[in-house]
């Protein structure tokens, strides 16, 4: 799985990068194929939006199902948690949709 990181108005701290990295890579445990994942990072100028001046995307690409999940936070990294939280609940729909659940009791085997 390719990971990009992109970031629009913003400075991101330097332990972002391999936290990310490390969450992404825990999606693999799921059987869904991610060929990449793009997540980009904007600061919002206005001071108004206090608690909610950083927005994290997380999208992903390829020939599995297109997932796409947004959250916008204090900081980037709670703002990051909360996507891939919304992230991982839909990858785990897709794999519990794949799981065969035929269940045949021992009455019914010959």
């Amino acid at each position: 799985m390719e990971i990009t990181i992109q970031a629009r108005h913003a400075v991101l701290a330097s332990d972002f990068q391999p936290i990310v990295e490390e969450k992404l890579r825990s999606m693999e445990r799921f059987n869904v194929k991610i060929d990449r994942i793009e997540v980009e990072v904007t600061h919002e100028q206005n001071p108004h939006q206090g608690k909610h001046s950083h927005k994290v995307v997380v999208t992903s690409h390829g020939s599995g199902p297109a997932l796409r999940a947004e959250a916008t936070e204090f900081n980037d990294l709670a703002a990051f948690d909360v996507a891939i939280k919304n992230i991982e609940l839909q990858i785990r729909k897709i794999h519990e949709k794949s799981k065969s659940h035929g269940r045949e009791s021992i009455r019914t085997m010959p």
